[in-house]
């Protein structure tokens, strides 16, 4: 029989994988030996946290990230040809997911590989349960532009998708880059339109809010080097 592939969440944070990530993972991650992963060193420490009687040495380890060549990848998926199953490891959350490893479900669903989507945390998902906004229609957009210019024309943009569609919309920002995005978004959104900031999910320090963009005016916080989601919506 052909292996499978597993996508396999991680925690979000620093707490006790269990807390947040369901007994099956564990049992999966104890069954693999093979991964899929876009950091060995957190990946490994993932799993040892994960499974303290592993062994390291037994690992194969295939690193996916903004240098791994397009033509690389297909050899990831070889030892399923073996029958040998992989797991997918993403670096926070859910594999494929705001995550580079959506090219290589691609190859498997070309391949016949049977995907196996694991359940743990989606920052994203998790976001959009506690905005109080649509969650019946909603756009992810991952990352909005650098340049200040296309930056305010993008935050515009969305900003009337979320008014007239009454469309969730969702996006991201480089964490050390958080408190850029977030003055940007009290300056050039509507006063009246409603802005969320959930950071730190699932951690202690969590802190999600739900204002329109005048509230946060009168607001002091500091999101800089914190994972965040923001989701604008019209009021």
């Amino acid at each position: 029989m052909a292996g499978k592939l597993y996508l396999i969440p991680t925690r979000l944070g620093e707490n006790p994988p269990l807390e947040v990530l369901p007994l099956s993972i564990k049992k999966v991650v104890e069954e693999l030996t093979h991964f899929i992963v876009e950091n060995e060193k957190t990946a490994r420490r993932f799993i040892k946290i994960i499974s303290p009687k592993k062994s390291q040495g037994e690992l194969t380890i295939y690193k996916l990230n903004k240098f791994t060549k397009a033509e690389e990848i297909p050899a990831f998926l070889s030892p399923c040809d073996e029958g040998i199953s992989i797991g997918l490891l993403s670096e926070a959350g859910c594999p494929a997911i705001a995550d580079p490893g959506a090219s290589v479900v691609k190859l498997a669903h070309e391949k016949n590989i049977r995907v196996l989507p694991l359940v743990g945390p989606s920052s994203i998902l998790l976001a959009l349960m506690a905005s109080g906004m649509n969650g019946q229609q909603f756009t992810f957009h991952g990352y909005l532009p650098i340049d200040k210019n296309e930056r305010k024309k993008k935050i515009k943009q969305i900003e009337r998708n979320a008014i007239t569609n009454s469309a969730s919309q969702i996006f991201i920002e480089t964490p050390y880059r958080n408190n850029n995005l977030f003055e940007d978004l009290i300056k050039f959104l509507n006063n009246q339109t409603r802005l969320c900031v959930a950071v730190d999910i699932t951690l202690p320090t969590e802190y999600i809010q739900t204002k329109t963009a005048a509230q946060w005016q009168r607001v002091s916080i500091d999101l800089h080097k914190r994972p965040c989601i923001f989701i604008i919506s019209g009021n």
